[in-house]
């Protein structure tokens, strides 16, 4: 006789941002890539990942999202982080199906979040009075193009 869980609705930050880390490492894992999680004080890298002779590596941070939200909540250090082998690894949690993955280079994102967040310090905010300086800043992938692009790390 199982024991049968309910499905969350969402999980924690915390459990949602582990479930987004071992999701990327078990799907590196699974292109035969060798992915291993950093610790915790590893700043802005969150699993070194190698082809199978480790003569090309790569890092990544992974940022987890869920329950439909498009957007992915980083730091203003995203608008700085552009090291050509750093990448970002986007987990879109879908409930207890497969998750979603956008890969892309921290370039991208630092270049798209740095002239975002300009356009909506440029943009008048509520009752047309400016927006404040906050260090949040979002990436979202609208067209896609980053989705399961793995080939993009170059480990082939």
């Amino acid at each position: 006789m199982g024991v049968t869980v309910a499905p969350r609705s969402s999980l924690s930050r915390t459990l949602s941002g582990i479930a987004g880390e071992y999701f990327v490492a078990a799907e590196l894992s699974r292109r035969g890539y060798v992915a291993s999680l950093t610790l915790r004080n590893t700043r802005g890298i969150d699993i070194l990942a190698s082809n199978a002779n480790a003569t090309k590596s790569v890092g990544i941070q992974v940022k987890t999202n869920q329950g439909g939200k498009k957007d992915w909540l980083l730091s203003e250090m995203a608008e700085t982080d552009a090291a050509e082998n750093l990448f970002y690894v986007l987990v879109r949690l879908n409930g207890l199906g497969a998750p979603e993955y956008y890969v892309v280079p921290r370039a991208v994102v630092a270049k798209h979040v740095r002239d975002e967040h300009r356009a909506w310090l440029a943009a008048p905010g509520r009752g047309g009075k400016p927006h404040n300086e906050n260090p949040m800043r979002t990436f979202r992938d609208r067209e896609h193009q980053y989705r399961d692009r793995w080939e993009l790390l170059g480990l082939g």
